[in-house]
């Protein structure tokens, strides 16, 4: 075995895996992604960049970070998701960058997108979630408010079955770095 391949060969990757896999596991113990994860996270990926590549790489880093944040801001933004998880997103970007970032939030997508269509049919409860969708979905139509919908989605979520989304992050963001090759 190559020890210095194993180590050295894209270790931010190996890093960024690491620190999903401990988020991944909070959130589905306690449903959240702590601030004591996310925070050293985003700001250590923004910092090795600027550091060690100067101007670019704080540039390759912010882009990661920006697009980390877009990616799932609109549905924290409505209550449809935690902090913790656009924060989780955001450190993958501040590490590895925009293409990176975006390629692992649509893996995470269909994976999230899976479990929870497991999670409704393993609680035989399709028709109540068919319902709260058409419902959410005529609400993303009509209502422009952000506050207004957050505030929907906030009474709303006592009755809702909840999905750790730091879970699906970690299976997707991995999946993909498996699948290229990055690990």
């Amino acid at each position: 075995m190559d020890w210095h391949s194993l180590f050295v060969e894209h270790w931010q990757v190996k890093l960024v895996s690491v620190i999903l896999i401990v988020a991944a596991y909070i959130d589905g113990k306690q449903l959240r992604v702590p601030n004591w994860i996310t925070f050293p996270m985003v700001l250590a990926g923004v910092a090795f960049h600027g550091v060690s590549a100067g101007w670019s790489g704080l540039e390759f880093s912010v882009g990661g970070l920006c697009v980390g944040l877009l990616c799932l801001l609109p549905l924290y933004s409505v209550g449809g998701m935690g902090a913790g998880d656009v924060k989780l997103m955001a450190g993958i970007g501040a590490w590895l960058g925009v293409s990176v970032t975006w390629q692992a939030f649509c893996v995470s997508v269909v994976v999230g997108a899976a479990m929870a269509v497991m999670m409704v049919l393993a609680r035989r409860s399709w028709r109540h979630h068919y319902t709260n969708f058409l419902q959410i979905a005529a609400e993303l139509l009509t209502i422009r408010d952000p506050r207004e919908l957050s505030a929907i989605a906030a009474e709303r979520k006592p009755r809702m079955l909840l999905l750790p989304y730091g879970i699906p992050i970690c299976i997707g963001s991995i999946g993909y770095f498996v699948y290229t090759g990055m690990i």
